[in-house]
């Protein structure tokens, strides 16, 4: 595995400045990505590009999000440490990562085996201690809900009830959603005490699509 040299210790800290200027707030997420090693999530030949606030190709025509949405992300969470959280879409594993910095229980399901194959080994060499599986993330994981947060890394063409049903009371779900020749509409969705459900909005972002409808088994 390639080394985590002072340099790319720098040039992380120089991004975190970055994300702190384009309006990150929160300093936990910030440190969370400031110890996270993104260069090895992405082939070498991206390694002297890791740290600029951008999306990069990965396996399986897939994309590592750029650092200022996995940021985005993870603070619109707003939940403390040892909340129990469930990613969709786990691709290389880099926001799996910052979800486990930031002290998060992490379950999160990928449905590109190549990717699954990638990810696993990579996060557990790393000493992420994460819950992975391969699967359909249109239906989530109903055997480990509830879940205080649910984020969603792909574009959902509409909102994911099944989803929404597995948050916990006051949890809430990122889900960017829209079609996919166009931005995106982020959405903060969180259920009351008495099961109600109210949805925000967060702004424009681009995502690649979440599919759904695969075979999965192992």
């Amino acid at each position: 595995m390639r080394n985590d040299s002072p340099k790319h210790q720098g040039q992380r800290m120089q991004l975190v400045e970055q994300l702190r200027e384009r309006g990150i707030q929160d300093e936990n997420v910030l440190a969370a990505l400031s110890r996270v090693p993104r260069h090895l999530f992405l082939d070498s030949s991206f390694e002297q590009f890791a740290y600029r606030d951008a999306a990069f190709p990965i396996r399986a025509q897939q994309t590592i999000s750029q650092p200022y949405t996995v940021a985005f992300q993870t603070e619109a969470l707003q939940l403390p440490a040892g909340s129990k959280v469930l990613e969709i879409g786990t691709g290389s594993g880099y926001q799996a990562a910052v979800l486990a910095e930031m002290g998060y229980k992490v379950f999160t399901i990928e449905r590109q085996k190549e990717l699954f194959d990638f990810s696993r080994p990579l996060l557990s060499k790393l000493g992420y201690r994460v819950t992975q599986k391969f699967g359909d993330g249109y239906k989530g994981l109903p055997a480990f809900a509830p879940f205080d947060g649910i984020l969603v890394t792909a574009a959902a063409p509409e909102l994911p009830e099944a989803l929404i049903d597995q948050l916990k009371p006051m949890g809430r779900l990122i889900v960017p959603v829209g079609d996919v020749s166009d931005d995106q509409l982020m959405h903060a969705i969180w259920r009351d005490e008495e099961g109600g459900t109210h949805n925000e909005t967060l702004g424009n972002f681009r995502f690649v699509p979440m599919l759904k409808d695969v075979d999965t088994q192992r």
